[in-house]
């Protein structure tokens, strides 16, 4: 656990004063190792940062798949005919 607490401003004035041409030091430890990796894989990013993407897609079927088609292809037809519906009213564009 990190001893220093850092306020919002604190760490603003840290991140503008510091040099972006700055090599990084041989010593530096990665925020992964600092953190722990939760899964051991030794992820680059944290699992809290960006999370892995599904390993399975859920399939629409039976009637919230027609539910979905019917909705794209109303959008479809509005913009077919000329019409525009950006706004949530549906009118000449």
């Amino acid at each position: 656990m990190v001893a220093d607490v850092f306020t919002d401003e604190e760490l603003t004035e840290l991140a503008l004063a510091a040099d972006p041409n700055e090599a990084v030091a041989d010593d530096a430890v990665p925020l992964s190792e600092l953190l722990g990796s939760r899964d051991g894989m030794g992820d680059l990013l944290p699992c809290w940062y960006m999370p892995p993407p599904m390993t399975t897609s859920r399939l629409l079927q039976g009637w919230r798949r027609r539910i979905v088609l019917l909705i794209v292809a109303s959008f479809v037809l509005i913009n077919a005919v000329g019409l525009c519906s950006t706004y949530g009213t549906v009118g000449f564009d």
